[in-house]
């Protein structure tokens, strides 16, 4: 039997948060985490940050300890992360999505996510789009070498 590959719609909610999110006001580093609700086949929103740089939104991902006590694997997520040039001379980046699909995800997750990925993309007409196979890739020297910001 052959797996067809789901492809997970974008609940209308985030896809609303998207819009807001890519033209909002505020110069503070922000992050939008994402899930896909299985039951549902829907992208959903998992968790929102303020003033958080990319090293601290690594530790919020879901890497192989389980955010939820039900999943026993790691768990694939999908991040958009923003950032400013500050006064005081720290680096700026644009809006970035970032899909982190951690070894050891079971290969239905996996799946799943890298379906629903273009999807998503579209959907929040994202340009800037990485991908982690480990959360401890995650850093600011990462981002601005993916972005090309080389100093």
């Amino acid at each position: 039997q052959s797996e067809s590959l789901v492809v997970c719609d974008v609940a209308e909610d985030l896809v609303e948060k998207l819009r807001k999110f890519r033209f909002r006001k505020e110069t503070n580093n922000a992050a939008i985490i994402m899930k896909i609700d299985k039951d549902k086949q829907l992208v959903v929103l998992d968790e929102e940050h303020e003033g958080i740089s990319p090293d601290e939104l690594k530790d919020e991902l879901p890497e192989r300890q389980p955010r939820y006590p039900s999943h026993a694997a790691a768990t694939c997520s999908y991040s958009l992360l923003e950032a400013y040039q500050h006064e005081d001379g720290r680096v700026s980046y644009p809006l970035c999505f970032i899909f982190s699909s951690p070894v050891g995800c079971k290969p239905e997750q996996q799946m799943m996510y890298a379906g629903s990925k273009n999807k998503l993309v579209q959907t929040a007409e994202l340009t800037k789009v990485f991908e982690i196979r480990n959360t401890e890739d995650l850093t600011e020297e990462w981002l601005r070498e993916k972005l090309g910001f080389f100093h």
